[in-house]
């Protein structure tokens, strides 16, 4: 059985959902991945499942799987096996994970083995290695394909949090976190401790004023969510005193380049972490590049509230200028891994003024 990730991981957020068997999940968005884990790992719990993670360091690493699948434990009813690796099972261990799902299937035994992989392509999806789990198991792509797939993930880890966003505040989060998924979901977490502290774990006797309502979820989700509202989202998101790398984007587009500066500066103080800021930079380096090409900015994803943005950000730059930018973040990242000795915030800098149009050397 083959599922996208929105469609199996409700299912697994069910307090019986069946966890037994096959399972392979593969994508590109490890943060998926963790909500999968994350999702089965309260089901073998309560199944007194003996839990193991594998690493697979050559095709032998199979053995060490299909030995512990066959080991039982005195004290655990069941294993869970967690196997991360790219490589693939041979003839003789694809025979063995076949027996192994149909097993599962007929009750002969309870295992569970989820082995994490990279995005598997249509080819991959067609191999010998991959029928035993498209045909006995559980395939989930891991992979996000259009926005309102994003939206309805987050919408649910809302109700894990207790909060329920009114739709425009949503649209304002979205916005916000220039929909990347890790983003959006650690502001919901902030929010779920400035909002909602009587419905996380680690809460405290802090209270915030908002508005109660009652929202029926599914999954273990809470049933009283504390309902916020645009201005309530406003509000948080300016309590943040500190800059985030989206405020450095809205900077560099508007071709502001002193507040570039100071964004810039306090991220440095603050160990903002240079894989994240070069992740912006050159996100919306590449999307003007696109656009100058001709390509139009709804299908590359750009929200409409911002497309000013990038027009504006156009109209500095010229293909001749924008052609040096992949060299610039080639050694950006160069200078992040050490490879250089140059700073790597003094590229960083230099990339996010060139974005805004101050240009620190003339070539």
């Amino acid at each position: 059985m083959q599922d996208t990730f929105i469609q199996a991981y409700p299912k697994l957020l069910q307090p019986a959902a069946a966890v037994a068997g096959l399972w392979l999940a593969h994508g590109e968005e490890p943060l998926l991945s963790q909500w999968l884990i994350d999702a089965m790992r309260p089901h073998w719990r309560a199944q007194n499942y003996a839990i193991k993670r594998i690493e697979l360091v050559s095709v032998k690493s199979w053995q060490e799987v299909l030995s512990e699948l066959g080991s039982q434990s005195l004290f655990d009813d069941a294993s869970a096996l967690m196997v991360t690796g790219n490589h693939k099972p041979d003839k003789a261990v694809i025979a063995a994970l076949e027996r192994f799902a149909i097993e599962a299937q007929a009750g002969t035994h309870s295992h569970s083995l989820l082995w994490l992989t990279p995005k598997q392509d249509k080819r991959s999806q067609s191999s010998k290695w991959f029928a035993p789990f498209a045909q006995y198991g559980h395939v989930i792509d891991c992979n996000l394909y259009n926005e309102q797939q994003r939206q309805q993930l987050l919408q649910i880890q809302a109700q894990q949090f207790g909060l329920t966003l009114s739709q425009e505040a949503w649209q304002l989060l979205m916005s916000h976190t220039e929909h990347h998924l890790l983003s959006a979901y650690q502001t919901l977490w902030r929010l779920s401790y400035l909002f909602a502290p009587q419905l996380t774990p680690a809460a405290t006797t802090h209270q915030q004023s908002a508005h109660y309502s009652t929202s029926s979820t599914d999954g273990g989700t809470h049933t009283d969510n504390v309902a916020l509202d645009i201005d309530d989202l406003q509000a948080a998101l300016v309590s943040d005193a500190q800059f985030s790398v989206f405020d450095l984007s809205d900077a560099m587009l508007a071709g502001n380049s002193a507040q570039v500066v100071k964004i810039i500066t306090q991220l440095k103080a603050t160990d903002e972490p240079t894989t994240l800021v070069l992740w912006a930079i050159s996100k919306d380096m590449r999307q003007i590049m696109q656009l100058l090409d001709g390509q139009d900015p709804q299908a590359l994803g750009i929200w409409r509230s911002k497309q000013g943005l990038y027009q504006q950000a156009c109209r500095r730059q010229s293909k001749a200028q924008t052609a040096q930018w992949p060299a610039l973040l080639y050694r950006c990242d160069q200078a992040i891994k050490g490879l250089i000795r140059q700073p790597a915030w003094e590229l960083l800098l230099q990339a996010a003024l060139e974005l805004s149009g101050k240009r620190l050397f003339i070539t």
